[in-house]
């Protein structure tokens, strides 16, 4: 009996097990009921030390002989193990050894935990600390707000005394269960995780059975986690088909409490004659490319699109990456590669961060859709393209999403693949043009002395040893050169539109309201987008994780959610006349490929209606009257909006705005500013509001002497005698 125990005790390092309660199993010695773990106190500050480096752990054993407990303990040297996506099923047969299979792969898709498509009424469990630590927070990725014990905990966690825990999900229908993927608790104040568990199925959740190890036909136990975050997949000896599945945690990190987050890898089970009802089919009648693509294949792709549609697309590239990565633009318009006279541009930006991967395949699956609608005559979309230059930015950080596509959608956890190549956050990297810009109001220089808008990159941002990442870079010279209007910039692990500012004015705040001038035109486009997503208007919808932004149309405030200094959508704002925001996609960062048509069908009418947003407002051309010819950047000033635009390189500007009447300004250096009326109606398309400027006398001077002319008699003595008044 010893050396079997002292055989298993080898092969379980920093696992307590008990076999102090009658018919327990050790790791797949017996069947009949769970084993019980020792009871562990929870320091108010668990070590997590014990899990990271080489540390000194202690296996117990209690053996129950003749009603006399043993205990022996031995130490054991552990090392840290890498992370890793999937790793060989473990178990132990009764002589002690492991069986091993091969590096595992998920056959079947996920049931859809994370992704919300299991509701929170299918989730039950044994019991719940609290009701922020019930079974419907016991999904996959989920996140805990700031504050422990509130309603918005990370995990299930079952309560300390419970001696047979529990986590149980509900397929609803009967299902082939393959796999599962679990986590620990996401805390920042405390560590908790499961360090392995059992399986059991069920079709009337009364009767159950268990996962069986193919060696030793004894219950399989399977290795859980080591850290809290990192997802870690078990595939199950033999695919089961039942409707209900259960996690029985084992063993849990000590100190800790039995925590857990999950994910299911099931298929459905078509049963005709069966009492259940039909699977629901995640589908869409657009026949296009459903699937996750690498860079090679993101680059294919748009090839193909390119040489389906010639005549309205062009493929271009703005830079490249930290690891030499092109980051790809296709653009389309009926005139692609010219900017034409009074065309707005417009820009869809995607994988900022590398793992929030559905907005690179929406802009994928967009510009696929656009060139076949176009081809058929679609009267919207060739609307759109005639009338609009699209620029769609799949991957602004190519580096990150390799990272995350080599872990797979279920495996690559919360954050890994968000930063570039070099660590940084790409959305923290722009210039802080925001303090600048609140400094010189705050000592009234706006806008008299510094403008408020077209703010220039401060000096310190410029420097060779700046931390600026050349993906940051090539977005900034892209945005200097094209003169976008509207942009959106799609992240994913939320259900919500944000607009700006994302940075807070008062320093150091978390999070504070903080309005932009155009605070009722991003409204506007946030509620534009929210109000057309399909998943972001479902009524029955749950938060994805501590923010239910459904309460408030599911848009807010960028810098009332959380501050974020040096973000894209407050240098676009402040550098240029591009009116930007976030859109927070899915609650799922990366999800399952069978879930991108359903996904595609969420967001399609809201991407093509936001495109649309950019006939909302004034839009003219500013001319010199004399010769007719388009003034470059003229400034076109709205009375009572404290943020002015300017007009590109051939005199055409587009100012959004919300309907109602508005005394709009053209000003330019040398020429004699003219103020007019101009309504905004809510038809569609933006109201012509054209301005012709005269050249000053001073300017028309200095023009005659610049062509080497002579200045005519009757301005020389006019110039003499504005002179002698002067003196």
């Amino acid at each position: 009996m010893w050396g079997l125990l002292l055989a298993l005790a080898a092969f379980a390092p920093a696992v307590e097990v008990d076999l102090g309660a009658p018919s327990t199993s050790v790791l797949g010695l017996a069947t009949t009921k769970a084993p019980v773990p020792t009871p562990r106190s929870s320091p108010a500050q668990p070590s997590a030390g014990k899990e990271k480096g080489t540390s000194e752990q202690h296996v117990r054993i209690r053996v129950i002989k003749k009603k006399k407990i043993v205990t022996k303990k031995r130490k054991k040297l552990t090392h840290p193990r890498p992370p890793v996506t999937a790793r060989p099923s473990v178990t132990t047969s009764p002589t002690g050894t492991l069986d091993l299979t091969e590096k595992q792969e998920p056959d079947c898709p996920p049931l859809g935990l994370e992704s919300l498509r299991v509701s929170d009424n299918q989730l039950y469990a044994s019991s719940s600390q609290s009701f922020g630590l019930g079974p419907h927070r016991g999904r996959l990725n989920i996140q805990s707000g700031l504050e422990d014990g509130d309603l918005f905990d990370g995990a299930w966690c079952a309560e300390q005394q419970d001696a047979e825990p529990w986590l149980q999900v509900d397929a609803g229908h009967l299902t082939r269960f393959s796999g599962i993927i679990t986590q620990g608790r996401n805390s920042i104040w405390r560590y908790d995780w499961v360090t392995s568990y059992k399986v059991q199925f069920s079709n009337d959740s009364q009767t159950w059975w268990g996962s069986k190890n193919r060696s030793s036909g004894m219950d399989a136990v399977f290795p859980a986690n080591s850290d809290p975050e990192t997802p870690v997949l078990n595939l199950l000896p033999e695919p089961q088909v039942a409707r209900f599945i259960r996690l029985l945690p084992q063993t849990w990190l000590q100190g800790g409490a039995s925590c857990l987050r999950a994910e299911i890898l099931a298929c459905p089970v078509s049963d005709p004659n069966g009492p259940f009802p039909e699977v629901p089919v995640l589908g869409s009648s657009d026949s296009l490319d459903f699937r996750h693509h690498d860079y090679k294949a993101m680059r294919k792709l748009m090839k193909q699109v390119n040489e389906q549609c010639p005549n309205i697309t062009r493929i271009y590239s703005i830079g490249r990456s930290h690891q030499g990565l092109k980051l790809y633009v296709m653009e389309m318009s009926d005139q692609p590669g010219e900017h034409e006279l009074g065309e707005p541009e417009v820009r869809y930006v995607a994988g900022m961060h590398g793992n929030e991967a559905l907005g690179r395949e929406l802009l994928l699956l967009l510009m696929q859709f656009l060139c076949r609608e176009f081809l058929r005559g679609d009267p919207r979309v060739t609307r759109l393209l005639t009338e609009t230059r699209i620029h769609l930015l799949p991957s602004m950080n190519p580096d990150g999403y390799e990272t995350a596509f080599r872990r797979g959608s279920e495996l690559v956890g919360w954050a890994e693949g968000r930063w570039n190549h070099q660590g940084i956050d790409l959305n923290h990297n722009f210039a802080d043009l925001n303090t600048p810009l609140w400094e010189a109001e705050d000592e009234g220089l706006v806008p008299d002395t510094v403008p408020n808008h077209h703010l220039p990159l401060p000096a310190y941002y410029t420097l060779p040893n700046a931390t600026v990442a050349p993906e940051t870079w090539a977005v900034i010279k892209w945005m200097q050169r094209i003169p976008f209007v509207l942009s959106a910039n799609l992240h994913g692990g939320e259900l919500v539109v944000s607009y700006p500012f994302d940075m807070t004015r008062t320093p150091w705040a978390a999070r504070e309201l903080t309005p932009t001038p155009d605070e009722a035109v991003f409204r506007w486009l946030s509620t534009v987008y929210a109000g057309t997503n399909r998943a972001m208007q479902d009524p029955d919808r749950r938060p994805c994780h501590s923010h239910d932004f459904s309460l408030y149309g599911s848009i807010i405030n960028g810098a009332d959610w959380h501050t974020v200094p040096g973000s894209m959508n407050d240098f676009s704002y402040l550098h240029t006349n591009c009116f930007e925001v976030t859109v927070e996609l899915s609650c799922d960062k990366f999800p399952h490929e069978n879930e991108l048509p359903q996904e595609w069908e969420n967001n399609k009418d809201a991407l093509l209606t936001y495109l649309e947003q950019v006939r909302m407002g004034i839009a003219g051309v500013v001319r010199d009257k004399d010769t007719e010819l388009g003034i470059a950047d003229a400034v076109i000033s709205v009375d009572g909006i404290n943020h002015d635009v300017t007009t590109a390189w051939g005199g055409d500007y587009w100012r959004l705005l919300t309907p109602g009447d508005y005394m709009v300004t053209a000003s330019a250096e040398g020429y004699h500013t003219v103020t007019r009326s101009c309504r905004v109606t809510f038809e569609e398309g933006p109201v012509p509001c054209n301005f012709r400027l005269t050249k000053t006398p001073k300017q028309r001077l200095r023009e005659l002497l610049a062509a080497g002319a002579k200045v005519p008699p009757d301005l020389r003595r006019r110039l003499e005698r504005l002179r002698g008044q002067k003196n």
